[in-house]
């Protein structure tokens, strides 16, 4: 049963610039996500992609790199393409996001020193348990989108460029599709994280494109389920890109450099495999040397 207080939203732009203000508000408050460790000396700041928090990663990792170090980790977490933002005008110390692509480019600009690969996992198509669309019958992902667009059914977009939504474009284009000219009656973005994209989208009866990771730590499922996953164009690779000393001098580089190596060491990939859900990792750590 659709949730009584749904309303379909017409107005894509007016929806997404409400959103995308309260996504604002939201960012502001998440560097005090992760309080301070009694007795650290020395913090750094790292811009994230919500994906990571969303699920726990940092719950997870974060203290025990501290209690190794003392060294405080604080984590803003937000779309993949704020966060390379914040990250080049040197509001933070550290990158870990999913757009590879959009990494290379970083580095090439003279913003980031190196970038390395840190873990994995895919990305998964959710909705109705009614599946309207039929998404559980498409043969590979682009029949999965052409269904989507064919029956018309409410997609919940996160519309922040995002690495999420750099995907469901290029998942789109896979099939001709540009979302700007997608109809507003049933394409809807959110400009939010995942989180609350998933939540709009239980709410609304939608589809929607999210990460593996989140999905599985996420717990207001209702009715929804994973409708279509698989297929090897969904796969997601998260990376860990150092700051450039000369474009951001004042960065906690050493430290930052700290917590990267310790994550790509064979101690932090044990540590990231040991992240689970009912059984099931939420990343895969595959570390580049």
């Amino acid at each position: 049963m659709t949730p009584l207080f749904f309303r379909p939203w017409p107005l894509r732009g007016l929806w997404t610039k409400v959103t995308k203000s309260l996504a604002t508000v939201f960012a502001a408050t998440t560097l005090c996500a992760l309080p301070p460790q009694i007795g650290a000396a020395e913090s750094i700041v790292v811009q994230s992609t919500t994906s990571t928090q969303n699920a726990g990663f940092y719950d997870h990792v974060v203290p025990l790199f501290t209690a190794e170090t003392t060294i405080d980790v604080r984590v803003v977490a937000v779309g993949t393409g704020q966060a390379l933002k914040n990250a080049q005008n040197c509001d933070g110390d550290l990158l870990i996001v999913h757009s590879h692509e959009a990494e290379n480019a970083f580095i090439a600009a003279g913003y980031g020193a190196a970038r390395f690969d840190l873990m994995y996992n895919d990305f998964i198509i959710v909705g109705p348990q009614d599946d309207p669309a039929g998404l559980r019958y498409a043969g590979d992902v682009r029949e999965a989108m052409r269904r989507l667009e064919r029956s018309q059914s409410r997609f919940a977009s996160r519309g922040d460029e995002s690495g999420t939504h750099k995907k469901e474009r290029t998942l789109w284009a896979s099939i001709g599709r540009t979302p700007d000219a997608l109809p507003g009656s049933w394409y809807l973005e959110t400009g939010s994280g995942m989180g609350a994209t998933l939540n709009f989208a239980v709410q609304s009866n939608s589809y929607s494109l999210t990460d593996r990771a989140t999905w599985l730590a996420f717990a207001n499922k209702y009715r929804h389920r994973i409708l279509f996953e698989g297929d090897p164009r969904l796969f997601n690779q998260y990376g860990i890109v150092l700051l450039d000393r000369a474009h951001c001098p004042t960065a906690r580089h050493d430290a930052a450099e700290r917590f990267a190596n310790w994550l790509l060491a064979p101690t932090g990939q044990q540590h990231i495999a040991s992240l689970t859900r009912k059984g099931e990792k939420l990343f895969i750590p595959n570390a580049s040397k």
